[in-house]
């Protein structure tokens, strides 16, 4: 298939060429659907915690958040060209022209509110220093150039920047970027012993413009917050691309070399898999507000985090009694285990218990050993995305999922009924642990399902290609994963897809 000039280059990758054989595979026959037994809702999948077992929680990882070490990790390679779609299409629209009264409907909201915008500033010293006023450009019709300026290299080039380094708030005394705000909730949840870890997966091409950015403002948030930072970045890994092919299922070449494309959230996995922490804080880069809105993010962060480290205690204090003592228990004794295996939803099979202590003892050791994840849902209010569902495997087993509408057979009506009737929303807030009871850090490669992902159609050249993404971080990837879903309030969940909603109240500091 390759000859031996493209194996070098996909061995030099980090790729095998079994690997390669199974992506092709994948083309061919396509992904096989998940299969949905029921959504996840309330008191049957996804708990609601009362104040009090919120108190509870934080103060469980109160007094523990100084023993161990805590790392917030930050999915940030996003650009942030596509916040900014409709004005590009502007612009397209209407180059060369002199535009004062605008009909678009988003570009006039822009527009009406351009000075609610944290950016507004420095928009405005990008026109001072080509000699202009921002101010009459806009008077005498000059929308297009004013958005040219926002998003092209000639002005603040927010179009071609990555979306963590955008301004997002204006305060009283300074004006702070999406990844600014993740340093100072860093400081309100994940701090420890006077230090933040925090780690941010970027693009290579955007890496140099983040260490930049630390260098300018790091000594400032250390001395405001008398805190200290660890920020560490890392590029997803050229061997987690995946080949693109064409209409054939064959394998696509450019100019003698094999095209490949970037795996896709998935592929995360690898570095999220270099992380030593005992907890891990996941939160996108987009989904932050304003310190005057922050006090709900950092309460639920703490819960979330709490809730963890006690269900990690009894699973630790579990596992440690079934290495330990080869005798078996007592009924009591499993009832215990097992009641709290459903408290964590792990399915036990009926055979498995009918089959007496020493196979239910084999069975919890097997399922107990796997690290966790405390994920926050919020209620479902037409967001696009993947939502909590039951699913069941080829084995009959059932399991709390993360599922993307990709992921399901929407022609099977008895799937789509399932998938009408979920309740809540991922919004991904996620917390990990990720070491087993002796401490020693998973392998979480291992609990991955190969055989979720799916495939997209892309084209380059004007020609149509087939890629393929590696199972989503929070779904496939996560799949063998122990999981417990809890509702978190919707104000939690304010991400920024488009830059009209850096207008919306939860990004507005008034």
């Amino acid at each position: 298939m390759f000859n031996n000039e493209q194996i070098k280059q996909i061995t030099g990758m980090g790729i095998s060429l079994d690997t390669i054989t199974q992506q092709i595979s994948n083309f061919k026959n396509g992904f096989p659907f998940l299969k949905l037994i029921k959504p996840a809702i309330i008191s049957d999948g996804i708990q609601v915690a009362d104040e009090k077992k919120i108190e509870a929680a934080i103060e469980e990882y109160e007094k523990s958040r100084n023993k161990i070490k805590i790392v917030k990790f930050v999915p940030a390679s996003g650009a942030a060209s596509r916040m900014f779609k409709s004005i590009y299409e502007f612009i397209d629209n209407n180059k060369n022209k002199t535009v004062k009264i605008i009909d678009n409907g988003t570009i006039k909201v822009f527009f009406e509110n351009i000075k609610n915008y944290a950016f507004y500033d420095d928009l405005k010293l990008v026109f001072t220093s080509h000699g202009k006023s921002l101010e009459d450009t806009i008077h005498n019709g000059g929308t297009v150039e004013v958005l040219e300026m926002l998003v092209n290299e000639k002005g603040l080039n927010y179009g071609n920047m990555p979306k963590g380094l955008l301004k997002f708030h204006r305060y009283q005394d300074e004006c702070r970027t999406a990844f600014d705000e993740h340093l100072v909730e860093g400081v309100h949840y994940s701090s420890a012993n006077g230090a933040v870890y925090l780690h941010l997966t970027v693009s290579a091409e955007h890496k140099e413009r983040f260490e930049s950015h630390v260098r300018k403002i790091l000594d400032t948030y250390e001395k405001k917050y008398n805190i200290k930072f660890n920020i560490s970045f890392s590029i997803q890994k050229k061997s987690t691309d995946t080949i693109a092919v064409d209409s054939k299922n064959e394998p696509a070449i450019d100019n003698g070399k094999v095209l490949f494309r970037p795996g896709g959230h998935g592929a995360l996995l690898d570095n999220l898999n270099d992380i030593d922490a005992d907890i891990i804080f996941i939160k996108n880069i987009d989904n932050v507000v304003p310190d005057h809105l922050k006090e709900n993010t950092i309460k639920y962060k703490k819960a979330l985090a709490g809730l963890l480290l006690i269900y990690q205690n009894r699973i630790f204090r579990y596992m440690s009694q079934l290495e330990k003592r080869n005798d078996g228990f007592d009924k009591a004794e499993y009832k215990e285990m097992i009641d709290f295996a459903s408290d964590i939803n792990i399915h036990i099979p009926e055979n498995i218990v009918s089959a007496g202590p020493q196979q239910i003892g084999i069975y919890l050791k097997e399922k107990l050993n796997r690290p966790i994840r405390i994920c926050g849902m919020v209620k479902n209010e037409g967001e696009p995305g993947g939502g909590p569902f039951w699913v069941e495997n080829d084995e009959n087993i059932l399991s709390l999922q993360i599922v993307e509408n990709s992921q399901i057979n929407m022609s099977d009506k008895n799937q789509f009924d399932i998938y009408s009737k979920s309740t809540h929303f991922n919004p991904v807030d996620l917390v990990c642990g990720v070491k087993n009871y002796k401490g020693i850090k998973f392998n979480i490669m291992k609990f991955r399902d190969p055989d979720t992902g799916f495939i997209s159609v892309k084209s380059k050249g004007g020609i149509e290609l087939k890629a393929q993404e590696l199972p989503g971080l929070w779904n496939g990837s996560m799949s063998d994963w122990i999981t417990v879903f809890v509702e978190v309030p919707r104000v939690t969940f304010n991400p920024v897809k488009t830059v009209n909603d850096l207008l919306c109240i939860e990004h507005q500091n008034k």
